[in-house]
């Protein structure tokens, strides 16, 4: 017999994965045709002089060095004036195709300033492009040079307008007081024929550009050669090299913004600008533009104009602006040249240079308004008055001879006649003349202090190094310190010589200050000269420091300047400065450093108490608490166990009110004694014999943690005031607070009982509807021990709503009630009542006066709550 199979039906699949194959090919064609499109770019014409550098297929546009577009075909214009560059700009340039874009060719450019094109030794010519605004276009006519471009930093660019351009190139340097604050970014030739700088001044500096600027050229080096010498000044060796340019900004001017534009002036003298005053004379011989104005051989000013009007000469001449204050109502101007006599050839140098204009300043109102003066032709009487002599004391001679010069302001005033010692050897005397116009300089406020050629002065203030000229190191000369004065009575005839200005002020402030003496068990480093402060101002200094041996103690001796004497009263407090103190803790971190000049030197400072202490004191404290605390002794007497440190502060409700300040153990190895202070003002309230000092230190719990602080600080101690009307200075601290020292002083007290403490521990909260209104400070066992009693508060506030009919039942963890019809419920109290526990508490009645809590009220603490009593809700 022969079998046959079944056969299978197989059905055939609808989809065959040969289809993708098209599919794949469909999209990979539309790919590359968007492609193709996109990379097409667009195509557009530049107007180039020559096209010299620039190769079809090669030259690349560039912006910002990423190629947006290639040089496509080049062909010579229709007038023969230039070639047509035509250039693809691919998908990247299409943004910058816009009517005031422009266009330039980069090749290698060296000059002084700077190098331009560098990278295109290796890499050829490219077309730069800067982006600009307006309506899309596609022909552009290519820039000669490269357009200015800020600086890729943000920062101001301004336009300085000058006659002419001198020794500025792009790169060079705008300096503020000799540092570079930006660059020349670019120059043109404007409308009006003259030339405009555009200066980029970098951001951080942008500030100091104000409204009333003054810009000059500090480019290359200017001489100044006559007959007297040489003069050669330069702003720096950059500004030599690729020219530069300075400003100065007032103080009061106002802020400007970018855009703003100044005039660029030759010389800082035509910049600052200056007094321009007008002299009158018959006649001007001699006197041209640009004639100096001198005072003692020192140029002050020019003459600007000269001009005949109604029959006489006017000159008009400025007053530079340094010297502005030289000028009153009373000066004096007279020409005069070379003076040729027996005994010799008298400025010598004008036989070259011409005669000048000489000034007298003298004595009178400034002449801000009065600028209109005769000139003389010959010099005035005043300028002939004999020189005012007087004599100058000093404890050594600091090099001066006959003919040292005295000057004032680096201007020469004056000289030393002779050296000489005085009669008892004490002093060294000089016999010195200044100018008669000066004599109002020589007043009881003024000193002198010697000008060495080469003087270096370091300190903690830092080092400084002054220079002095050529005759100084020769001859020697001093210098006026001080201010003139109008008053008869203050004028003298004697003057002291110091070695310096801090010697000065250090003689005044002896011979100024008020003498205050304190007392000190220690002298803590403190020598005379020590510094006196007052927040953290210098007020005077330590005059002595002496030992008296009768009492073993210092009596330190104090001088405080005159202007600061009404400090010292019956409120003022001394104290030793720390050179740095750190507070820390979970509040943060305070750092108290003391002035830099008490962290190399002991000093003190100097406090006032707010308000006048029972006993004065002339104590000089160890630290500024203990000072302005005005302490009070005390010692507490602690178990060994309480790792208690010195610096640990006496505290009452968050409030410090003292501070232990030593701590040792005592013989018997079992205990300690702190030693420390109370605050003046605390010291009655916690000085009563049954105050508690309580160890405050962090408790870890579910609960969280109490005093976290004290984890990085240490303990502290609590104080609670006692009532007793006697007084003590030795307490006996706990280990732990007392129950209800942190309780609210009107609380109420009550004690819960029940069979035994569960999960009831310190500072479990009482709840009333959910709302916390007391807390448990304490428990322990009945007298009879069969059981717990549980010492708790309620805060008097929620005192109205709990009564004699207040059911206290114990509110713990999750409480699960299931039923096979019920289902299953689940009740539970806040996230605390579940890890730590908690007392709920509710009320059957409205309070009333014959049930409302009293102090001491007893309640049975029940397990769990009883059916019915989540229902009463009397309204109180």
């Amino acid at each position: 017999m022969i079998q046959s199979e079944t056969p299978k039906i197989v059905k055939k699949k609808l989809f065959s994965p040969i289809w993708l194959l098209p599919a794949v090919a469909f999209l990979l064609g539309i790919w590359l045709l968007v492609k193709g499109i996109k990379d097409a770019g667009t195509e557009i014409k530049i107007h180039f002089p020559n096209a010299t550098g620039i190769e079809i297929g090669k030259t690349l546009v560039k912006y910002q060095g990423v190629n947006v577009g290639k040089v496509k075909d080049i062909e010579i214009d229709g007038s023969l004036q230039g070639v047509i560059v035509t250039v693809n700009m691919n998908y990247r340039g299409e943004q910058f195709l816009n009517e005031n874009s422009q266009f330039w060719l980069v090749s290698p450019k060296a000059s002084i300033t700077k190098i331009e094109g560098l990278d295109t030794l290796f890499s050829g010519n490219y077309i730069a492009i800067k982006p600009g605004d307006g309506v899309r276009k596609l022909k552009f006519e290519a820039s000669l040079e490269a357009p200015p471009i800020m600086p890729a930093s943000e920062g101001m660019l301004i336009t300085l307008y000058a006659k002419k351009l001198g020794s500025i190139d792009i790169g060079s340097h705008i300096f503020y007081r000799q540092i570079s604050v930006g660059n020349v970014v670019s120059f043109r030739l404007d409308k009006s024929d003259q030339v405009a700088i555009s200066v980029f001044v970098e951001k951080q500096y942008a500030y100091l550009i104000k409204k009333n600027s003054h810009f000059w050229n500090t480019s290359g080096v200017k001489i100044d050669a006559s007959l007297s010498g040489v003069k050669i000044n330069a702003e720096s060796l950059a500004s030599i090299i690729a020219g530069g340019i300075s400003f100065d900004s007032p103080n009061n001017s106002k802020r400007t913004n970018s855009g703003a534009t100044f005039t660029l002036f030759d010389t800082e003298e035509e910049a600052l600008g200056g007094l321009n005053i007008k002299l009158t004379t018959n006649s001007a011989d001699s006197i041209n533009i640009g004639t100096s104005i001198e005072y003692r051989g020192l140029t002050m000013g020019n003459v600007t104009n000269t001009e005949l009007k109604n029959g006489k000469i006017e000159i008009e001449a400025q007053i530079y602006h340094r010297y502005t204050h030289l000028l009153s109502d009373t000066s004096k101007f007279w020409t005069e040249g070379a003076q040729i006599g027996l005994d010799g050839i008298k400025h010598a140098s004008r036989l070259v240079t011409g005669a000048v204009i000489s000034f007298l300043p003298r004595q009178g109102k400034s002449s801000s308004a009065e600028r209109e003066y005769t000139l003389l032709t010959d010099e005035p009487d005043e300028a002939k008055a004999p020189s005012f002599k007087f004599t100058i004391n000093s404890d050594e001679n600091f090099g001066l001879k006959d003919g040292s010069a005295i000057t004032y302001r680096k201007i020469t005033i004056g000289k030393v006649n002779e050296v000489s010692l005085a009669k008892d050897l004490s002093q060294v005397t000089y016999s010195a003349e200044v100018k008669p116009e000066f004599r109002n300089l020589i007043n009881k406020a003024s000193y002198f202090i010697p000008r060495p050629a080469l003087n270096i002065s370091a300190n903690l203030k830092g080092v400084s190094v002054k220079t002095g000229d050529l005759a100084s190191a020769l001859s020697g000369s001093i210098e006026l310190i001080g201010k003139k004065s109008n008053r008869e009575n203050s004028l003298t005839s004697s003057l002291q010589l110091y070695q310096s200005i801090d010697n000065a002020s250090e003689s005044f402030i002896e011979s100024n200050s008020m003498s205050y003496k304190l007392v000190s068990a220690e002298s803590f480093g403190l020598e005379k000269g020590s510094p006196i402060f007052y927040k953290k101002m210098r007020i005077g200094q330590i005059r002595s420091v002496k030992w008296l041996s009768d009492t073993d103690t210092f009596e330190i001796n104090l001088g405080i300047n005159k202007q600061f004497q009404s400090l010292v009263n019956t409120k003022a407090v001394f104290w030793r400065n720390q050179a740095a103190r750190i507070d820390a803790g979970l509040h943060g971190i305070k750092v108290d450093v003391a002035p830099l000049s008490g962290l190399l030197q002991s000093s003190i400072s100097l406090g006032l108490l707010k308000t006048t202490p029972a006993t004065a004191s002339n104590i000089l404290y160890d630290s500024s608490e203990l000072a302005i605390a005005q302490a009070k002794p005390i010692t507490i007497d602690f178990s060994a166990k309480s790792n208690l440190k010195a610096n640990a502060p006496i505290s009452y409700q968050g409030f410090e009110v003292g501070k232990i300040t030593n701590v040792r153990l005592n013989e018997d190895l079992e205990s300690i004694t702190a030693t420390g202070y109370l605050q003046s003002q605390y010291a009655q309230a916690f000085s009563r014999s049954d105050s508690t000092y309580s160890l405050v230190n962090a408790e870890i719990s579910l609960a969280g943690i109490k005093a976290p602080e004290t984890i990085l600080t240490g303990p502290y101690i609590s104080v609670t005031p006692g009532t007793s009307g006697k007084i003590s200075d030795r307490f006996i601290g706990k280990l732990s607070k007392m129950p209800f020292t942190d309780a609210p002083k009107d609380a109420y007290r009550i004690t819960l009982v029940k069979s035994s403490l569960g999960s009831i521990t310190k500072g479990t909260h009482i709840f009333f509807r959910g709302i916390p209104v007391g807390q448990v400070e304490a428990y322990h066992l009945n007298q009879h021990g069969d059981k717990v009693e549980v010492e708790a508060y309620i805060d008097s506030k929620f005192a109205k709503y709990i009564n004699q009919s207040s059911q206290f039942w114990e509110r713990s963890g999750i409480k699960v009630d299931a039923g096979i019809f019920s289902g299953l419920q689940i009740d539970t109290g806040s996230l605390e009542n579940i890890l730590v526990g908690g007392i709920a508490v509710v009320t059957e009645d409205k309070t009333t006066s014959s049930n409302h809590l009293e102090p001491k009220d007893t309640f049975i603490l029940h397990p769990e709550e009883k059916s019915g009593w989540n229902d009463w809700a009397p309204k109180q």
